[in-house]
């Protein structure tokens, strides 16, 4: 069984990084606003991770009551070749030690990362 410590945990790429963050994937499609790359530390950007253009827009015009739908909808495009294998790769990642997911999500808890987090702790 893992440790609590080598639990995925989602962070908002904002946030200064840690000593304990492990690897840094961050789970966007875009590049947050006003960050250099520098500052972000980030060590892997798969972003065949990222939800589709067509369901990030969804999800922000469809309101906080759609997140279960957001849920199941991204879960089945992460079920496509690319998506499974970079899945994989974060699985390696979080057995290996810990691991950190950075999102520019306002509610982290409710966004894809957390999708993420839960897979990856399952």
């Amino acid at each position: 069984m893992a440790r609590a410590d080598r639990s995925p945990r989602v962070r908002r790429v904002y946030e200064p990084a840690g000593d304990g963050d492990g690897p840094r994937v961050l789970v966007d499609r875009l590049w947050p606003r006003g960050l250099s790359k520098a500052d972000a530390r980030i060590d892997e950007w798969p972003k065949s991770l990222t939800p589709s253009t067509e369901l990030r827009r969804w999800y922000h015009t469809a309101g906080d009551d759609a997140y279960e739908e957001f849920r199941r909808r991204y879960e089945a495009e992460l079920a496509a070749p690319e998506a499974a294998d970079a899945l994989a790769r974060l699985r390696t990642l979080a057995r290996e030690g810990p691991l950190t997911l950075l999102t520019a999500s306002r509610d982290p808890g409710r966004s894809h990362a957390a999708v993420l987090a839960d897979l990856l702790r399952a």
